[in-house]
């Protein structure tokens, strides 16, 4: 029973130590509020008519964004056919491409 108490005792200074050293790390931060507008330069090319639609299947632009979210850097375009758009770039391995499909949502063929 003395065994379980001295155990008890020990975690619980230990999880106040650890509480203690946290405060001051909390204090330091700084209580600044802000209001952040980010904007787009792309958002400024588009025509917001509401007549107007995206074109039906996968643009450039789109497929070099997909293909930088896949995680290729300093992407481009090299060929846009009437079946597929194919993006080059460098991944983790050195230069790396990635062809979608030429219809809407892009999706990636190989």
């Amino acid at each position: 029973m003395t065994n379980l108490i001295v155990k008890a005792g020990v975690a619980a200074l230990i999880a106040l130590t650890g509480l203690a050293a946290t405060a001051p790390t909390a204090a330091a931060a700084s209580s600044d509020l802000g209001i952040y507008v980010q904007y787009n330069d792309r958002d400024r090319d588009r025509d917001w008519r509401p007549d107007r639609r995206p074109p039906p299947g996968c643009s450039p632009r789109r497929a070099e964004d997909k293909a930088s979210r896949m995680g290729l850097r300093r992407t481009r375009v090299v060929d846009v056919s009437r079946r597929t758009v194919t993006v080059v770039g460098f991944g983790r391995r050195g230069p790396d491409r990635v062809i979608f499909a030429n219809v809407r949502g892009c999706p990636v063929i190989r």
